[in-house]
């Protein structure tokens, strides 16, 4: 249990990097207990040695794996009581710039299992547990994309599993009222991670070319987390987009 009654929780997935790592920098700097998930302990270490006086617990996790979920969630509550938050934030971007004809069918079921069964997985376990703790309620936060929108070319597995991400915020919002969880949703575009790095040299467009996109700080993105994360839970954010102004989503394609 934490030393304070008071004291907020959040589990993390997908902690180690990028956008994970920089809500749960931003979370654990503004004073959140955070469970911080992801499949490599060396990476989730190097997270929580970001805020070294902050309150944390690394949990690696699988979140495709339903047995890693359950441990997860049983962790956190084991070591702070209770879940106040959830970010399902793990997720794959697959291979890239691959033909639909051409895609294993192991590489799209890797996305599948990772972008939306591991996020139901998280989902479905943050229910089990806001439904029964005591006060009642806490908060989902998925991270969806542009891409839950607008595709990019050659980008089935990770386009499909983000619309799809969209249904399940829906439905998981919808189910959560009479509970008091709140579900919302970010749709994130073109953060400086690790992962974005290829589109500041040069990104494949609908028409053929390549060119370099515009990004943000993904500092950015963890503000607007945090601002969703931090509302009373009578008030919600749906759907939230945070993405590089200049970066060519309206009027894609």
């Amino acid at each position: 249990m934490t030393d304070r009654d008071d004291v907020r929780t959040a589990v993390v997935t997908g902690a180690g990097s990028g956008i994970g790592r920089a809500v749960a920098v931003e979370l654990l700097r503004a004073g959140w207990a955070v469970a911080l998930a992801g499949r490599r302990p060396r990476t989730l270490a190097e997270t929580a040695a970001l805020v070294p006086e902050g309150t944390s617990i690394a949990v690696r996790t699988d979140v495709s794996q339903p047995q890693d979920v359950a441990g997860l969630f049983a962790a956190t509550v084991e070591r702070f009581g209770r879940v106040d938050l959830l970010f399902n934030n793990a997720g794959t971007f697959g291979p890239g710039g691959v033909p639909v004809e051409d895609l294993p069918y192991e590489a799209w079921r890797h996305v599948v299992d990772t972008n939306l069964n591991g996020a139901f997985l998280c989902a479905q376990a943050a229910f089990r547990q806001m439904k029964e703790q005591e006060p009642r309620g806490g908060r989902i936060i998925n991270n969806g994309s542009i891409s839950a929108h607008t595709p990019r070319p050659l980008s089935v597995a990770y386009t499909a599993t983000k619309h799809a991400l969209t249904g399940l915020t829906k439905s998981l919002s919808l189910d959560g009222r009479p509970y008091g969880i709140a579900v919302g949703q970010i749709d994130i575009g073109n953060a400086a991670t690790d992962m974005t790095q290829g589109m500041r040299t040069g990104a494949l467009q609908a028409n053929g070319s390549v060119v370099p996109e515009p990004v943000m700080d993904v500092a950015d993105v963890a503000r607007t987390v945090r601002h969703m994360a931090e509302l009373p839970l009578e008030a919600n954010v749906q759907f939230a987009t945070v993405m590089a102004t200049a970066m060519p989503y309206v009027g894609r394609g």
